[in-house]
């Protein structure tokens, strides 16, 4: 056969105008046209184990799971187990359910709420490390209103078809985490002439999401390509979990539980409140009191709460979990051939320091940053079989910081 002849058995081109011919038993393929099918062959792979859903864990393996990697918070891992769970075996009934059986399970949405650094969006990220369906987090800052600057809420689900390589009928299976979720909060109770269209429009925007409906989705972005085809995506099986801090909430919990009643009887039932942790006693009226709309409120029937985290939670927060901060600085030396090691002390000293600044967990690993950043900038050059960090030396690095910022000021 000679070579004008010879041509591609999927697109047609000759062997003159493709870099490689493979030749099979019946026909000729061309190495653009093996890409393009090595794509789609990947892509149905990674599809079908999207959509697998045998051997299913129970609420207890996910608990237990978290448990490896979230200290503390056992309200909160419990109801997102049960949720998950529940999830995964009402897809399945709903894959098998027939027309005889006619009971319908609805889905049930979580909000979770606790102050900043108790663990909301690690406990999103980790169990998202299990998970046998598509997941994604999106924060609820960036969404505003249809039409105006900022992303329209469409966009969760565009985020939600990217880890299905845009396939529908998969991400129709996904969970999704919105995070920030009390930053669209309603704004005020006033009327206004002004539109309040990164609070309450965002939260109505929100509703034919949380309830279960046909959404067009612009895979690309809505206002930057307007020319693209939408995408259909039916979000009655997408779990929706929503996450905030809801900073000032416990004053109207305390308003709520009358705390401050005087009264005989009022002081026996005051007694009996844990004023330290008023967020245990949250309510649906409270997250109406704070901004949301009660549609919204009605949508996530399963709320929950996360624990302050004190100092012994913090101490183990620090060394006990499989991705520990403390284990994450020992691995990092180890890759440069140094074996890292904190006193007790110091490490006391660290969580003394983050309830100071009361900033959470997240506070524990920017003390350890500051605490370690010089020597992370030696180490690798002078290369020391070993390291201890001890308490004058993390005292000093921690004043350091502090007079630059006491002199910047």
């Amino acid at each position: 056969m000679k070579g004008e002849t010879r041509r591609c058995s999927f697109c047609g081109r000759t062997a003159k105008e493709v870099n490689l011919l493979i030749t099979g038993l019946n026909g000729l393929i061309c190495d653009d046209c093996a890409r393009e099918a090595y794509k789609v062959v990947t892509a149905n792979s990674k599809s079908s184990q999207c959509q697998k859903l045998d051997n299913l864990p129970t609420p207890r393996e996910i608990k237990d799971y978290l448990d490896q990697y979230v200290i503390g918070q056992d309200d909160a891992k419990i109801a997102m187990s049960v949720a998950v769970y529940n999830h995964y075996k009402r897809l399945n009934y709903e894959a098998d359910r027939d027309d005889k059986n006619d009971v319908e399970i609805e889905k049930s949405n979580i909000i979770m709420v606790g102050s900043t650094g108790t663990g909301k969006t690690l406990l999103a990220r980790t169990i998202a490390k299990m998970l046998l369906v598509p997941f994604t987090i999106v924060d609820a800052t960036v969404l505003t209103e249809a039409g105006y600057v900022g992303e329209d809420v469409e966009s969760i689900l565009s985020r939600l078809l990217q880890e299905c390589n845009y396939d529908a009928k998969v991400a129709e299976r996904g969970i999704v985490f919105i995070d920030e979720i009390d930053k669209i909060a309603r704004k005020s109770d006033n009327p206004s002439i002004t539109r309040d269209v990164s609070g309450e429009g965002v939260q109505q925007g929100l509703l034919k999401l949380l309830e279960g409906s046909v959404i067009n989705v612009p895979p690309y972005g809505g206002r930057k390509h307007p020319e693209q085809e939408f995408i259909h995506v039916n979000t009655k099986n997408i779990l929706f979990i929503c996450g905030g801090a809801f900073d000032g909430i416990e004053s109207r919990i305390a308003q709520r539980l009358n705390t401050h009643v005087v009264g005989f009887d009022s002081i026996e039932n005051s007694a009996k409140i844990d004023k330290s942790n008023l967020m245990q006693y949250i309510a649906p009226m409270d997250l109406k009191a704070f901004g949301l709309i009660p549609e919204i409120i009605g949508r996530m029937p399963i709320l929950t709460h996360l624990e302050p985290l004190d100092r012994p939670a913090l101490r183990s927060i620090l060394t006990e979990p499989k991705n520990s901060i403390i284990k994450q600085y020992t691995r990092l030396f180890e890759l440069d051939g140094t074996k890292l090691k904190f006193n007790d002390n110091v490490l006391d000293y660290i969580v003394d320091k983050a309830i100071e600044f009361k900033l959470g967990a997240r506070g524990l690993r920017s003390i350890v940053e500051t605490i370690m950043m010089e020597k992370m900038f030696d180490s690798p050059s002078s290369k020391p079989k070993s390291l201890t960090i001890t308490l004058d030396y993390a005292k000093k690095k921690i004043e350091q910081s502090a007079s630059k910022i006491a002199n910047t000021q």
